[in-house]
């Protein structure tokens, strides 16, 4: 890892490395920008991890397109007024561009006010099909940073797989007890991706299939049998594999949001004597810990 420190009264503005000088790492840091990487990838590619540092390294180095959100707050605010100057109520704008009223009134407050000329039913028509707008351009940003997002991640190293995988057990795997020895390699989850993502990381420790063993919990009022199906159709297992499934009373004063036909229910993987796998995910993530406490630094305002 390439190790930053501060050094006042340098021609580098203060940085050196311990190996490697400024200017090299920003001739590393800019060839990485100009292929298209994000700050998040070049900050994983060299293990600069100060965000000072990392600006210093990036300074005049345009981000890429890709990066760069779909939405330009100038431009709305440019349209807001004009669209006001032409008479347009605040509700009538949102309707428009989808941006909340809020943001509109500190665009255009400026600006004159229209003459009101509508009914009560009206306006509430108007303003219900702004909320719609506003909440339609909500869901397409929220599409399109998860998109960027999703794109950021890139491919994974068989390290890097490991270490998630390490991370994935600990947070919905079981665990030992000092007061309850429970040594015993099985992980439950609802999340398909998150199953399918630790069903790799298995295979990548070298876990033969045969040693696995699933089990479904669910409740009864959902599609069992389609979700029994889903379930072996996800993990390609044999049906001597899975055993027994567990059905979850239904309780009528209770209103569930888990329903619909995406509703699956529970898997739980168990590798059969598996024990001294767990010791070795124990340790695992011991050292997961002990490795990320050089960036355990206080946040700075």
């Amino acid at each position: 890892m390439t190790d930053i420190r501060r050094r006042p009264g340098d021609g580098t503005g203060g940085l050196r490395t311990g190996t490697t000088t400024f200017e090299a790492l920003r001739e590393q840091a800019v060839a990485l920008r100009r292929e298209g990487l994000s700050r998040r990838q070049i900050r994983d590619r060299l293990h600069v991890h100060n965000n000072d540092i990392l600006n210093r390294l990036l300074d005049g180095e345009p981000a890429p397109e890709w990066t760069k959100r779909p939405h330009a707050k100038d431009d709305l605010r440019a349209k807001a007024r004009e669209l006001r100057l032409r008479g347009l109520t605040y509700d009538q704008i949102q309707v428009e561009l989808g941006c909340s009223k809020s943001s509109i009134s500190l665009w255009v407050r400026d600006l004159p006010k229209p003459d009101r000329q509508r009914t009560p039913e009206e306006s509430s028509a108007i303003a219900r099909q702004g909320w719609e707008r506003t909440l339609e351009v909500r869901e397409q940003d929220r599409r399109e940073t998860k998109r960027a997002a999703t794109a950021e991640v890139g491919t994974l190293s068989e390290r890097e797989l490991f270490l998630i995988g390490v991370s994935l057990y600990w947070s919905e795997g079981s665990k030992d007890k000092a007061y309850d020895r429970r040594e015993r390699v099985i992980f439950v989850n609802s999340d398909p991706g998150m199953v399918g993502v630790y069903l790799a990381w298995l295979r990548l420790l070298g876990v033969e299939e045969e040693h696995l063993r699933y089990a479904v919990t669910i409740h009864e009022t959902a599609d069992v049998a389609g979700a029994e199906r889903f379930w072996a159709e996800l993990t390609g297992a044999a049906p001597g594999q899975f055993l027994k499934t567990t059905l979850k009373r239904h309780n009528p004063t209770t209103v569930r949001k888990n329903t619909g036909e995406h509703y699956y229910g529970c898997l739980a993987v168990r590798v059969l004597q598996s024990a001294g796998l767990y010791r070795r995910i124990e340790g695992w993530w011991c050292g997961i810990v002990g490795a990320a406490s050089q960036f355990d630094q206080p946040y700075r305002t």
